[in-house]
């Protein structure tokens, strides 16, 4: 695997899909996947248990997209380069947005935020798969060259 074309793919599909996630936030408020709620009381739990301050709520806001992309754009990576990097892709993609839908509940997290409808439950697999796809064509394309 090079290193620099997985990341560069990795990234591509984490910012494709941080994207995604924003455009369609703002597009359909009533069932869109909230993975920035999520991510900030994800964050908002750990600065808690690790007794930091609480950021204001765009500080917060920041810090999760921030957070979202560079986990996001790791995880991404598993692409790799090789010349199954889309069919990886398609897989961690579902992967991610299965793992989307079923642990936030368990977390702590609650469950409303992907998993408010079926629609909310379909858009948030789907959202994932097509940041693993990017990711995965990405590092595709930069395979041949």
């Amino acid at each position: 695997m090079k290193l620099l074309p997985s990341l560069a793919a990795g990234f591509a599909g984490a910012l494709a899909l941080t994207a995604l996630h924003e455009t369609v936030r703002r597009l359909r408020p009533e069932d869109a996947p909230r993975m920035d709620v999520l991510g900030m009381r994800g964050l908002r739990k750990l600065l808690g248990k690790a007794d930091a301050p609480q950021p204001d709520s765009d500080t917060l806001f920041n810090l999760t997209m921030a957070g979202d992309i560079l986990s996001n754009g790791l995880y991404y990576t598993l692409v790799g380069s090789g010349k199954h990097a889309v069919h990886r892709g398609l897989l961690l993609g579902v992967a991610a947005g299965v793992g989307g839908v079923v642990l936030p509940g368990p977390l702590g997290l609650g469950e409303g935020p992907s998993n408010r409808t079926p629609q909310t439950q379909a858009m948030t697999v789907a959202w994932y798969t097509a940041g693993g796809l990017v990711a995965g064509a990405l590092a595709r394309a930069l395979r041949k060259r």
